[in-house]
C-alpha cells in the first residue's frame, strides 16, 4: 500500500503472481481514458416523431445507432439486452416504450459525417499516446501493450454470448490499480478531480494496471507488449514445457488407457477426460458464476453435450470459449464409448457428465505424471506437433506462393483441431467477386494469346489487343512464354480464391499467436527458402524475436 493516504485500499484480493518477475524499478505514465461524452443533440424518431434525449440516454442510443450495418444490430438477444439497459435509463414514464418503433437513422447519418471529418486524425492520436507507450523495467526501456481504457459501449462478445448488447459502463481512474516501482513517481491522474483506486509495488506479477471488466466481472490488465523480453521468455518457457511433454506422452497415454476400465469411478473419469483433452485438444473448463456465459470445457461437460452413437462414436455439441459452438463427431476407443455411456446413465440432460471431476483434480493428477503439466499444455503440444509432422511430410516443390499454400493447409488442420473459428468476414463476398473478375479477365486474355500463337505459327499478323492496337510481330516461342506467364497468374489467383473460400470461417492467426511453437515455422522457412514475412505479421515478428535464430533442422 502506498504512503499516500489519497488512495483507497483495494476492496477485492488481486490475483497472485507467478513469483518469477523481479523488476526493481518501473516508471510508466499510467493509462489513457477516452474523452468524456459530448452531446450532439441529434434526435431519434419514435413512431415517426422526433424525440429529445438526455445526454446519458443519447450516448447509449448513439452506441446502438452506429451499429446498424453490423451483424449484431438485428440479433434478438442483442436488441433485448440493449433495450433492457437503455429502457432503465429512459424510465417507465418516457414517451419511448419499445425498441421496434424507434428510428435511429438521424444519429446514424450524423455519425457517418463525423467519420469523414475525423479521417486523418489517426496520426495525431498516435503522437498523443506516445508518452504512454513505454515502461522502464530494471533499467531497460520496454514497450507497453494496450494502455488505452475501452470507452463505454454495447458489449459484442463472440459467438452466442448471452450478454451481447448490454451496456459496458465507463471506466474511471477510481476503478484502476497501478503497479509501479517503490521509488517511481505516481503517474498523474489524467482526469482532473479524480484519483487512482490504489497504487501497488508488487514485483511478483507482470501487470502494470488492473481493473474489473464491468460485463464479465473478470480482471483486465495492462502489461508489457508481446515483443518485450519478459513476454518472450515466458513464451519460450511455455513451448519448452509443451515440447517436454513429448518425452512423457507415451507413458501418459498408457496410464489413461489402463484406467478406462478402472473400478474407481473417479479414476475412470480422469482417464476418459484426459483422453478427450489429448485427442480433441479440448479446454479443461472451469466452473461459471450464474451470470456468466454457459460455456463449457471437458470437465464441465453436461450429459446433453455428448451423444453416444453406436457402435463407438461420440457427438459433441456445446458452447466453448467465447461462446463459439463446438460440434464434432468422432470415433473413440470402445472402452471410452462404454465409459461415457456409464457416466450418462441415470442422469438428466443438465447433470454433469464428469460428476466426480473438476479442473483442479484433473490438473493435480496430471502433475503427478509430469512436473507442471496442466490440461492447457496438451493443447499447445498437439497443435505444435501436428504442424511439425505435417510440414515434415510435405515435400512439394514449387515457388514461394505454392509453399505458402502448403503451410496454410497445415495451419488450417491445427485451427480445426483447436476449434479456432470466426464469422465470415464482411469483405469476403467482395474479395471473392474481385478475384473472380480478375480470373475471368486473365482467361479471356489467355484465349487471345493462344489465338495469336496459332496465327504466329501460320505466319499471320497477331490480332489487335484489348487497347485496339496491334501487337508487334513476335515469334511463336515468345507467345508461348506469354501464355505460360498468363497461366501462372491465373493459377495463383485461382489458388488464392480457393484458399479464401476454404479458410473463411477458420481463424488461422489464433494458432500462430498462441499455440504453435514459432521455431517450427522459422525452421521450415529456412529449409524451404520462404521469407519469414510471408508467415508472420509485423506483430508476430516482434513477439517471436527469440525464435529467429533457430537452426533449419529444429524439431519440436
Amino acid at each position: 500500500m502506498t504512503k499516500d493516504s489519497n488512495y483507497a485500499k483495494t476492496s477485492k484480493a488481486l490475483p497472485s503472481g507467478d513469483g518469477k518477475k523481479k523488476w526493481t524499478t518501473l516508471v510508466h505514465n499510467g493509462v489513457t481514458f477516452p474523452p468524456s461524452y459530448k452531446p450532439h443533440g441529434i434526435k431519434i424518431l419514435y413512431k415517426g416523431k422526433p424525440v429529445s434525449l438526455s445526454p446519458e440516454q443519447e450516448e447509449v442510443a448513439t452506441m446502438f445507432a452506429v451499429m446498424r450495418e453490423t451483424e449484431y444490430y438485428n440479433k434478438p438477444k442483442f436488441r433485448e439486452n440493449f433495450w433492457n439497459d437503455w429502457g432503465r435509463l429512459l424510465g417507465k414514464n418516457h414517451v419511448i416504450q419499445n425498441l421496434d418503433d424507434c428510428d435511429f437513422t438521424p444519429i446514424y447519418d450524423w455519425n457517418l459525417k463525423q467519420k469523414e471529418e475525423k479521417k486523418g486524425s489517426k496520426e495525431q492520436k498516435s503522437k498523443q499516446g506516445e508518452k504512454y507507450m513505454w515502461a522502464i523495467v530494471d533499467g531497460v526501456k520496454e514497450k507497453v501493450g494496450n494502455f488505452k481504457i475501452e470507452p463505454p459501449a454495447l458489449f459484442r462478445g463472440r459467438g452466442e454470448h448471452p450478454k451481447i448488447g448490454k451496456l459496458k459502463r465507463r471506466i474511471h481512474p477510481c476503478d484502476i490499480t497501478l503497479n509501479i516501482g517503490e521509488d517511481a513517481p505516481i503517474p498523474e491522474c489524467p482526469i482532473p478531480g479524480e484519483r487512482w483506486k490504489d497504487i501497488k509495488h508488487d514485483n511478483t506479477v507482470t501487470w502494470l494496471a488492473i481493473w474489473n471488466d464491468p460485463i464479465n466481472k473478470r480482471y483486465k490488465y495492462v502489461s508489457l507488449s508481446a515483443s518485450s523480453s519478459q513476454k518472450g521468455q515466458r513464451d519460450k518457457e511455455k513451448y519448452e514445457k509443451a515440447r517436454k511433454l513429448k518425452d512423457y506422452i507415451d507413458s501418459i497415454r498408457a496410464t489413461y488407457t489402463k484406467n478406462f476400465t478402472a473400478k474407481d469411478v473417479s479414476k475412470r473419469q480422469i482417464a476418459v477426460a484426459t483422453y478427450l483433452i489429448d485427442k480433441l485438444a479440448l479446454r479443461a473448463g472451469n466452473e461459471k458464476d450464474d451470470d456468466e456465459a454457459e460455456t463449457v470445457g471437458c470437465c464441465t461437460l453436461k450429459v446433453e453435450n455428448v451423444e453416444c452413437i453406436p457402435p463407438n462414436k461420440l457427438k459433441f455439441d456445446f458452447l466453448g470459449k467465447d461462446s463459439i459452438r463446438y460440434v464434432n463427431t468422432i470415433e473413440v476407443e470402445p472402452p471410452v464409448y462404454k465409459a461415457i455411456g456409464q457416466f450418462r446413465a441415470g442422469k438428466s440432460n443438465s447433470d454433469d457428465l464428469f460428476d466426480e471431476l473438476d479442473t483442479s483434480k484433473l490438473n493435480a493428477h496430471l502433475k503427478e505424471l509430469m512436473p507442471d503439466l496442466t490440461a492447457k499444455v496438451f493443447r499447445t503440444f498437439n497443435a505444435s506437433i501436428t504442424l511439425d509432422v505435417m510440414l515434415r511430410q510435405e515435400t512439394r516443390d514449387g515457388d514461394v506462393d505454392q509453399k505458402v499454400v502448403v503451410y496454410e493447409q497445415a495451419n488450417k488442420e491445427v485451427a480445426i483441431i483447436c476449434n479456432h473459428q470466426r464469422s465470415v468476414p464482411k469483405s469476403h463476398g467482395a474479395q471473392i467477386g474481385r478475384l473472380a473478375g480478375k480470373i475471368e479477365q486473365l482467361r479471356e486474355g489467355l484465349k487471345e494469346l493462344k489465338t495469336n500463337l496459332e496465327r504466329a505459327r501460320k505466319g499471320k499478323a497477331p490480332l489487335e489487343g484489348a487497347d485496339g492496337k496491334k501487337t508487334r510481330n513476335i515469334t511463336p516461342e515468345a507467345w508461348e512464354k506469354k501464355i505460360a506467364q498468363q497461366m501462372k497468374k491465373t493459377e495463383k489467383l485461382e489458388g488464392d480464391m480457393k484458399s479464401k473460400e476454404e479458410f473463411k470461417t477458420v481463424s488461422l492467426g489464433t494458432s500462430k499467436m498462441n499455440y504453435l511453437d514459432p521455431r517450427i515455422t522459422v525452421s521450415w522457412c529456412k529449409r524451404h527458402e520462404v521469407p519469414i514475412q510471408k508467415m508472420f505479421s509485423k506483430t508476430l515478428l516482434e513477439k517471436f524475436t527469440w525464435a529467429m535464430d533457430v537452426e533449419p533442422d529444429f524439431r519440436f
